[in-house]
């Protein structure tokens, strides 16, 4: 049923009608998060303009719901920095920046007026223009400078939601013009997402001023479509850049030129939002952690994030089956097998002191155990921030029918948790499944390998979950650290214990067991000649395997890793898939250089 608008002429907008009406706006461009995923093919097809929206505005959706001032310019000001800092991907990055020029346009104004209103939107526009390095005609920046050239148009003194209907009008025949100057929409047949979410927004806005009808936000939730998800019309392309990074720096008194300049260099898409003492940076590149550092230069980094976009891209391109897997970096899985199975990864966060970086992004292992070996400071891990798992599953799950997130063991991390936390929060079409491993390193990684074929065989991920409950039970994992001082100093071997295997020159090994804890397992006596003893002590307890799956992982020891394979596999008969994989830091760190681990899965027949 059509609604009217109140008869009451609209003269000024104070902050509690500005709220509603934002918040009406998000509902409207979170409601179609998977219209815009599927059709985003510009600037690059990784299918995650809606994800990327659904988060920024959420955000600002959160923020608004908890405040209730009066003050325009209050509110402006809550929805800018609420969006800053939630911001993700280019168009939720621009977005941002559209809010925080309307912000800046009207500090202490308590009603926004058509005039303000006006020039407010012209002031938006301009920042959104100057937040990108390469600003392109058919996309959300042409879209948002339409909208404003509106307004400027119309009669100042006009009703408010008669200025704001004329300006959606304009938006809308802007963003059907958008492949007109875009070939990739064109022949993907589809408008520029980012420009839809916009004028997405700009509708629910305008039919909350035409209604009047706040809607009561506290019972609003996403739409939850059930239907199957075809992924866009748009090509597969080549990517010149791989990871979408991205970065808040803070400091006193940013040089936002300067730092334009610096970062811009490095990578493609950028933009730069924020204000002075705040800015969010977004970027495409291959070397996460160089632009990282030369974010660093300019003030406090926090909230890295860089995600596979080579990895986006397949989901969203190539999709041939129903089930996504992803895992966390403390699995360790060799580069081509993460490739060739298409498992996703979310990095642990490691720590050297005051520096934090990307497990395996920002940081690799070979530079962890140089780091590990040069500075005094032992580092730390700590499991990826929710924030991180509910990005990765809204992407996931609107691609997907199931999402089947493996981590490692719940016994001895938080992540297992944040992820369930993240899964419990995040409204897409797609189920998400949280599994604990009950495992780390290479025994977390055969499992999400079994997953990962399973899925590719067509197994649903109800049937992927069950045979993972299963295979657990079956996956043995062992480790041996040549030298305990660094799980003295990561404060997870008792100083005693290597007192005394130092004195009677012991080496001890460990297992993970059912329970997901740490555990003595035996001791190796003396320590020349580890890797002959260990496969001894390893096929004890495995020569009789008929079918098993071997991985080893190795702490910046790749030669041993290699013998120790061969001997495993030339005495157990029944091995059908192995590997090698580095070490991360959530084993790395406190078995230190020279550590090594072995996975032994035993196979149902």
């Amino acid at each position: 049923m059509a609604v009217s608008r109140p008869s009451a002429r609209i003269a000024y907008a104070d902050g509690e009608r500005i709220s509603l009406a934002l918040r009406a706006g998000i509902r409207c461009v979170i409601d179609d998060q998977e219209t815009l995923n599927k059709i985003n093919v510009f600037p690059v097809p990784d299918g995650d303009t809606g994800t990327n929206l659904a988060l920024t505005l959420g955000a600002v959706h959160a923020r608004l719901s908890d405040s209730a001032s009066e003050s325009a310019a209050d509110v402006l000001t809550s929805a800018a920095d609420a969006a800053l800092d939630g911001a993700r991907g280019n168009s939720g990055a621009i977005m941002a920046q559209f809010l925080q020029g309307l912000a800046d346009y009207a500090p202490g104004i308590q009603r926004l007026t058509p005039p303000l209103f006006c020039a407010a939107a012209a002031h938006g526009a301009e920042y959104a223009h100057e937040a990108m390095d390469d600003p392109r005609d058919g996309t959300i920046l042409s879209v948002i400078r339409d909208f404003a050239d509106e307004l400027d148009r119309q009669d100042k003194e006009a009703d408010l939601a008669d200025l704001l209907e004329a300006g959606l009008a304009r938006a809308e025949a802007s963003l059907a013009d958008t492949p007109n100057h875009l070939e990739v929409l064109r022949k993907a047949g589809v408008v520029d997402a980012g420009a839809q979410g916009f004028v997405d927004m700009l509708r629910g806005i305008v039919e909350f001023f035409n209604s009047g009808n706040p809607r009561q936000t506290s019972e609003w939730a996403p739409f939850v479509s059930e239907e199957s998800f075809e992924p866009s019309a748009g090509e597969e392309i080549d990517l010149a850049h791989r990871y979408c990074t991205e970065c808040m720096v803070t400091g006193a008194d940013i040089d936002r030129r300067k730092l334009r300049e610096a970062v811009s260099a490095l990578g493609s898409s950028m933009v730069i939002a924020g204000t002075r003492s705040k800015v969010k940076l977004h970027i495409h590149v291959n070397d996460p952690d160089e632009f990282f550092q030369t974010a660093r230069k300019f003030g406090s980094v926090s909230g890295e994030k860089a995600d596979d976009m080579h990895k986006q891209q397949r989901s969203a391109h190539a999709l041939s089956h129903e089930v996504a897997i992803i895992t966390d970096s403390a699995a360790d899985l060799p580069d081509d097998e993460l490739e060739r199975l298409n498992i996703h990864m979310v990095p642990v966060r490691l720590h050297f002191g005051e520096r934090s970086y990307l497990d395996k992004i920002s940081m690799t292992p070979d530079e962890f155990y140089e780091e590990l070996r040069r500075n005094p400071v032992h580092p730390k891990t700590s499991q990826p921030a929710p924030g991180d798992f509910r990005r990765q599953y809204q992407f996931l799950a609107s691609h997907y029918r199931w999402v089947v997130s493996l981590h490692v063991s719940a016994a001895a991390s938080g992540t297992w948790q944040a992820a369930k936390s993240a899964a419990e929060r995040t409204q897409a079409a797609g189920d998400i499944l949280v599994f604990d491993s009950r495992n780390a390193s290479v025994g977390q990684g055969l499992l999400c390998v079994l997953a990962a074929e399973l899925a590719i065989a067509g197994n649903d991920g109800k049937e992927i979950f069950d045979a993972l409950q299963s295979a657990r039970e079956n996956t043995h994992t062992y480790i041996i650290l040549r030298d305990l001082k660094y799980g003295v100093r990561g404060g997870r071997v008792p100083a005693v214990v290597k007192t005394v295997a130092d004195l009677l020159r012991l080496t001890t090994v460990l297992t993970i067991r059912q329970d997901g804890t740490v555990g003595a397992a035996g001791i190796l006596p003396g320590r020349t000649g580890l890797v002959n003893k260990f496969a001894r002590w390893v096929l004890r307890r495995h020569t009789g395997a008929t079918r098993c799956r071997l991985a080893i992982g190795h702490a910046h020891c790749p030669d041993d890793a290699q013998a120790l394979l061969a001997q495993l596999q030339t005495r157990i008969p029944g091995v059908e898939y192995s590997y090698i994989a580095e070490a991360g830091p959530a084993l790395g760190a406190h078995a230190g250089p020279g550590g090594l681990v072995v996975t032994v899965q035993v196979m149902n027949n």
